[in-house]
This record gives structure tokens, sequence and C-alpha cells, in this order.
């Protein structure tokens, strides 16, 4: 919050209307706001403070009409109006959400495994050899297994979202079940510490999420072009941070 010696008016900042279908997604527009509001304050002078409403992800720019700031972590990016379609919204939504976890345990599978070897704490190989280990099955026969475990559980997982709750009873297994929750959310043993599903809590998972999607596509490319970790690049960085910097590594300096 902050102070100011003059009287805060009200005012608001609405962003230009005319924007290209390819920016917004979607030729129906939806104005978003900012808002500057005064506050009572128990000093002599008046205080205000700037709240910028849900969505916009980029600043001015009007969001499609189906996005309307419902959903945890909208904020209006849909540039080639792949969620026109309401269905198709809610699989993306699944998909999002189900691709974020997947990638902050691959990140955290990366990184960490290259971490603790580097210290000295355990001995494994990189993630980028580990598929060269020998297992206790042949690579063919490992792809096999995991095609038939994943193709069940998203079978599952569809049917949950054509249907929210029709797979909430084990199918092998009868004493036991899920609660009835929120698709995506299941609970139960899926929460063992019993997080409760806030909008803040889907919020903040959505971002994190992102983050490691992002992450993800960094570590791979980041290997392919120095044939490093990112811990080990980390490390050469800050060990002559002037020198070894990415416009080094890209000009093969």
């Amino acid at each position: 919050m902050a102070a100011a010696t003059m009287q805060a008016s009200a005012t608001v900042f609405r962003p230009c209307s005319s924007r290209s279908r390819f920016l917004t997604g979607s030729s129906g527009r939806l104005g978003r706001e900012v808002s500057i509001r005064q506050v009572p304050s128990p000093v002599s002078s008046s205080s205000f403070r700037v709240e910028a409403k849900k969505g916009e992800w980029l600043p001015g720019l009007a969001s499609p009409t189906y996005l309307n700031g419902s959903l945890p972590g909208d904020n209006g990016f849909d540039p080639l109006g792949l969620a026109e379609d309401p269905e198709n919204l809610k699989w993306y939504v699944q998909a999002e959400l189900v691709n974020s976890r997947w990638a902050m345990l691959g990140v955290a599978g990366m990184l960490l495994p290259e971490v603790f070897t580097k210290i000295g704490i355990i001995n494994v190989p990189q993630w980028y050899d580990a598929g060269k280990e020998q297992y206790f099955a042949s690579s063919s026969t490992l792809f096999v297994i995991e095609f038939i475990l994943f193709h069940y559980v998203e079978i599952r997982r569809w049917q949950d979202i054509k249907n929210p709750g029709s797979v909430n009873q084990d199918p092998i297994f009868k004493q036991y079940s899920l609660p009835p929750n929120e698709v995506g959310y299941p609970g139960g043993i899926f929460n063992p510490l019993n997080f409760a599903p806030t909008l803040e809590a889907k919020e903040k998972e959505l971002a994190n999420g992102r983050l490691a999607m992002l992450a993800f596509l960094g570590f791979v490319v980041q290997h392919n072009v120095t044939g490093k970790g990112p811990f080990e690049n980390l490390v050469q960085h800050l060990s002559d941070p002037w020198h070894n910097t990415i416009v080094q590594t890209l000009s093969g300096n």
C-alpha cells in the first residue's frame, strides 16, 4: 500500500479493443481492468492501492470470451483459439495439470541426482545417460510395460473427465475407493497430507508446473548445446561469470 499526500481519485484504465484474432484467440473481446481506489487510512495523508484484475497475459490485450478468469491460472492466453470448444477446454485443463505434475517430478529427477552425485552423496548416472544403463529387463520390454500401464491410467483418467466420479472405485481391489472430489484433485491416498484444493493452492501448483515445463525444455536444450547437465553448467558459470555465459556458448568461444 502506498501513501500519497494528495487525494487519490478512482481511476480505471481500459485496454484498447482493436486486436487481431491471432493474439486474442477469439474475435470476442473481454475487457480487463486495472483500478486505483482510495482506501481509508488512520494517518492524515490518503492511502491507495493498485489492484490488477486477473487475466491479460499481455497487458492491454483483451482476453477471449471463453476465458473469463474463472479457471485457475487463466491469464487469457490462447493465441491459436484451441480451447474455443468447451469440451476441448475441459480436456486441455486436465492435460496441463497432469503435464505440470509430471514436469515437476521430471525436473526434480533430472536435477537432484546430478547435484547429489557432484557433491559426493550418491553415485548415479546423469539423466541423459540413464537410458544406457542395464536394468532388470531390456529397453524394449520396459517400453511395452510402461505403454500398457500408462495406457490403462490414461483411459481411466479420460473416463473420469467425461463422467466425473465414475472411476473412484478400484476395479480390482474393491475395498479401496476415492472420495468424491473435483476432477484432477482426487484426494484420498493421492493427498496424504490432506491439503485443501483451494484456488490459491491450484494457482500455485499451475505456476510451478508451467515453470517446470519450461525448465525441462531448458535442460534438454542446454544439454544438446553444451553436453552438460544444468548443475554443471551453473557451477561453470559461477566459476567465471564474465566469460562462461550463453553468449560465449552460442558463439563457440
